[in-house]
């Protein structure tokens, strides 16, 4: 797919029902290009704003009914939000020489969905990362944690929606995390290989980086909390809160990971012929030896892609068909010099066990893109009922999202706006940014 030139007008599909997609339909939306937006079946009620439903859950193992649903509203492009879709290879069934699909292929999506792969290719290419093994039965692994002295990470090597990873004090820690992977299969088949690396110690990054195949464009830094507690203590998360851009990356600190980690990433996957085509995010922990890379995921981060869209200035959608098209290096875009602070509000149980079905207030109505704010709710697990009330649906349900000159005041603003939203049981953390707003402190 390649040299397809954008329409006037462009009917888009966008893929995926969370608050990311959320944040990129906001921003579709405000494109000049846009003629209608579809959004999935069980989208939220936020996206359902933005959108039209489509009129049956998107779905490949329904690919003839959509192929035909498709061509009888003129769908022209498709934006794949979540790891899911690009698994199944999504891309690969739905793309063809007149319509573009925003996202990798099965195969180049395969950094995320197998992190024994990702592992492989991070070696083959000498990508700075953590040392670890790649264990595939329940004694090895326990054998492996039970001989080592130091601390380390057991991960599923499937997808996981961000809960797969466990950080680990101890070897009875160690071997609690990998049971849950291999014994009693929390989850899923998604266990049935585990990682085991070395813990390493540092602050962790996000860097997203757009990819046509050839030119790469990383986008501004981010950084994070997935932990569920305040001062990071507690399970991992699909991720508490966000805030961009991080000021611990400088402009040739960039370079080097362009250089060091994004350029040996896609050439690597080149030389096995898969062509990466989408968005490559790359988590790394900046350590005392240098960064070196957690994970690779490929497609927006959640919640990154709230902070990143309240800052992106441009026509996303133009954007995204060059990326799909091969011609990024002609898009035009830039940030808003201000920072962006996302804080989650969650529901109470979470990343466990919860009650859905609990009346929301305190929203903002979120406008169909072209007047300018500063503050955002971008829903995520949200369901708007028959009688016009909004309910929750999921854990992470709210992400509150706010410009500020600083982090301080970007983080404060979010925290504040975060304590608007109203359900029972409803909770979210008020330290988003504390390490680097600590660190300042000291400092200071």
């Amino acid at each position: 797919m390649s040299f397809l030139p954008l329409p006037e007008k462009v009917n888009v599909l966008l893929v995926g029902s969370g608050g990311r997609e959320h944040a990129l339909a906001w921003r579709i939306r405000q494109s000049p290009h846009l003629g209608k937006l579809w959004v999935d079946n069980n989208a939220n009620a936020g996206l359902l704003a933005l959108g039209t439903a489509c009129p049956e859950e998107f779905t490949l193992k329904r690919k003839y009914y959509l192929e035909r649903w498709m061509a009888q509203e003129k769908i022209g492009f498709i934006v794949i939000g979540p790891e899911g879709p690009l698994a199944d290879g999504m891309v690969d069934a739905l793309a063809t020489p007149d319509r573009p699909v925003f996202g990798p292929t099965r195969a180049a999506a395969r950094l995320e969905w197998d992190k024994a792969y990702a592992k492989t290719i991070m070696r083959q290419t000498s990508i700075p990362t953590a040392e670890g093994r790649v264990l595939t039965t329940l004694s090895a692994a326990l054998a492996y944690v039970t001989e080592r002295d130091e601390p380390c990470v057991v991960k599923a090597t499937g997808l996981c929606a961000g809960k797969g990873v466990t950080v680990c004090k101890d070897k009875d820690e160690a071997a609690i995390a990998v049971r849950k992977c291999m014994e009693s299969k929390e989850f899923g088949d998604a266990g049935s290989s585990v990682v085991i690396e070395e813990r390493l110690e540092g602050q962790e990054v996000s860097v997203l980086a757009l990819v046509d195949g050839r030119t790469i464009t990383l986008l501004d830094t981010c950084q994070d909390h997935k932990q569920v507690g305040e001062g990071d203590t507690g399970p991992n998360t699909g991720g508490m809160g966000a805030f961009c851009p991080t000021p611990l990356m400088s402009d040739a600190d960039l370079q080097l990971i362009a250089r060091d980690v994004f350029v040996p990433a896609v050439d690597g996957l080149r030389r096995q012929g898969i062509e990466f085509r989408g968005v490559l995010f790359v988590g790394l922990m900046l350590t005392h030896a240098g960064p070196k890379v957690l994970e690779f995921n490929c497609r927006f981060g959640d919640p990154e892609t709230q902070v990143l869209m309240a800052r992106f200035q441009g026509d996303l959608l133009k954007t995204l068909w060059l990326t799909a098209t091969g011609r990024l290096e002609e898009a035009e875009f830039d940030f808003d010099p201000r920072v962006a602070c996302s804080v989650i509000v969650c529901s109470d149980g979470y990343p466990g066990p919860i009650e859905k079905g609990r009346v929301i207030t305190g929203l903002l109505p979120l406008d169909s893109g072209g007047a300018e704010s500063d503050q955002w709710m971008f829903q995520a697990s949200t369901k708007l009922e028959k009688r016009k009330k909004i309910v929750t649906t999921g854990g992470r349900v709210v992400g509150a999202t706010c410009l500020g000159k600083t982090l301080a005041q970007a983080s404060a603003l979010a925290t504040n706006l975060a304590g608007s939203v109203k359900f029972e049981g409803a909770f979210f953390r008020s330290d988003i940014g504390h390490r680097i707003l600590r660190r300042r402190q000291i400092k200071a």
